[in-house]
């Protein structure tokens, strides 16, 4: 079985030297370097072409984020574990922007790093459980911004009365619930039709559905 080959990336030595001491227990983990900076860790790709890099996210002299970018767009066959003492959200985007294809706190125990290495050995993408509730709220976040940015144009009338189209009313069922002439009505649903881009009111009410207006009434 060939070995995994680790390049281990900490400026803390005490930190590469536990990571090692763990790493060594496991015969088809090997690790062919160390490096204590973003330039080292560079030139120790280069040179040993290792499989997976493990490498601190905060390293003197260069961010370990713009260390596994040029990694991973220099050197596709290297995959990159980003580890770190906090689950700090912005750091964590930046390294899954930055094409990490792991995120793993310190704090994680011994059994799970070879868990890790392992899975991205095997071109499996992962994350900490400490930090995976954090990606699904920021895809929830983005989602529901992306939802309300579909209405940005619509007044709050214009909402409302796109939610009645959306349900089937005609222009004198809408003017009766909302108190509002039926000419005044009309118009409004020539604006909504207009604001979306879409023909016609079968079309508006699909479009309600789909981005989920009644989340963003106010």
């Amino acid at each position: 079985m060939k070995k995994q080959r680790i390049l281990l990336v900490d400026d803390h030595e005490v930190v590469r030297l536990g990571l090692k001491a763990l790493i060594d227990r496991h015969p088809h983990f090997e690790v062919v370097a160390e490096a204590g900076t973003a330039r080292e860790a560079l030139k120790h790709v280069e040179q040993y072409s290792p499989d997976v890099v493990v490498m601190d996210i905060r390293l003197p002299g260069g961010s370990g984020i713009d260390a596994c970018e040029k990694i991973t767009e220099n050197y596709p066959d290297t995959q990159v574990i980003m580890l770190t003492s906090y689950a700090e959200d912005e750091m964590l985007f930046s390294a899954i922007r930055a094409g990490a294809a792991g995120y793993v706190l310190k704090q994680i125990g011994g059994d799970d790093l070879v868990r890790a290495l392992e899975a991205v050995g095997r071109g499996e993408a992962l994350l900490d459980p400490a930090v995976t509730q954090r990606i699904f709220q920021e895809v929830r976040r983005a989602a529901k911004e992306e939802e309300a940015s579909a209405f940005a144009d619509l007044t709050q009338q214009e909402k409302h009365v796109l939610i009645l189209v959306s349900e089937g009313k005609t222009n004198r069922e809408i003017a009766k619930e909302l108190f509002l002439g039926e000419g005044t009505v009309r118009n409004y649903v020539s604006s909504i039709l207009s604001k979306l881009n879409v023909s016609n009111r079968a079309e508006a009410a699909a479009y309600a559905v789909e981005h989920n207006l009644r989340d963003h009434l106010q």
